[in-house]
């Protein structure tokens, strides 16, 4: 039997249980079961793992509960701007988008980037612009403002005690033809300043797939991730020097950690179908589903 395997996260952050409530953590787990499903349902039928992988994050853009799409926070200025990613590890194709307003579904803007310019990354106006051409939803900005990003927005421009939000969504997948893809998404930090990119569009940050390694999507502190090229040190570590995936991904997270102190989550699929999700968060929330054994939805550290 073919070999095929899903992996998806929806950002890792390093909270209180007791700041998450439990209606907002099932509905985090409603939410990662179905874009897995939606996901995994294309690989079974033997889709390709591009198209699983767009299929997962266009899900969770749509759904309030991540920050992607429809729950992106909100910058300084209570704009939403968002960035997102998708690659090819059969071709090393990448798509990119940064500081989006407008679009439903940045991630498929990503792959429109990908497959209809010459270019990996386009930003603003220019990214919109191709959105708009290629017929891409749109919405109004009332549509992506919701009660929660706009109260975490009001506590941080009134300087209270908030915590920022630096969550991501991504998935990663094999297919039963053998390729990996990888695909990212977010709406950055709460607060962040006007025309700041995160790690997520930027491939090999945040972002990196290779057929001959493995595909990861990463989540947590932008700037460190981002610092550390952390995708792209993964892919390394697995391709030059050998090691075992969550080896590689442990590793990474663990690159210079006095210099790169923070949040960093990881998630990521090799060319044999063996899996890795690793966090130094104490939350992480992912879930996996491999050929047709159960699917697993997990949140905090110890699950």
């Amino acid at each position: 039997m073919k070999k095929y395997a899903l992996v998806i996260h929806g950002g890792a952050v390093t909270m209180k249980p007791d700041e998450l409530s439990p209606a907002e953590e099932a509905a985090q787990r409603k939410g990662l079961a179905e874009a897995l499903q939606a996901g995994w349902e294309i690989l079974h039928r033997g889709g390709p793992a591009l198209d699983a992988v767009e299929a997962v994050v266009r899900t969770l853009e749509d759904n309030e509960h991540f920050n992607a799409g429809r729950g992106s926070g909100l910058t300084q200025q209570g704009e939403v701007k968002m960035d997102a990613a998708i690659m090819d590890g059969r071709t090393l194709n990448a798509g990119a988008v940064s500081a989006v307003s407008y679009v439903q579904h940045p991630i498929s803007l990503a792959r429109a980037v990908m497959e209809h310019s010459p270019h990996v990354c386009l930003a603003e106006l220019g990214a919109l612009e191709l959105a708009l051409e290629k017929g891409l939803a749109v919405k109004p900005p009332s549509y992506f403002l919701t009660e929660k990003t706009r109260q975490q927005w009001l506590e941080i421009v009134q300087k209270e005690e908030a915590m920022a939000m630096h969550d991501t969504v991504g998935a990663v997948a094999l297919d039963q033809d053998g390729n990996l893809a990888v695909a990212t998404s977010t709406g950055g930090i709460e607060g962040q300043l006007k025309g700041r990119v995160g790690d997520s569009p930027i491939i090999g940050g945040g972002t990196y797939a290779s057929n001959d390694s493995c595909a990861v999507s990463c989540t947590g502190d932008g700037e460190v991730i981002m610092r550390g090229a952390l995708a792209h040190e993964v892919h390394a570590l697995v391709k030059h020097k050998g090691l075992p995936l969550a080896q590689a991904c442990q590793a990474a997270i663990a690159l210079r950690d006095d210099e790169l102190k923070g949040d960093k989550g990881m998630i990521a699929i090799d060319h044999h179908g063996n899996i890795a999700l690793e966090f130094n968060t104490n939350l992480m929330r992912r879930a996996y589903r491999v050929g047709t054994g159960e699917p697993v939805v997990a949140m905090w550290k110890d699950e």
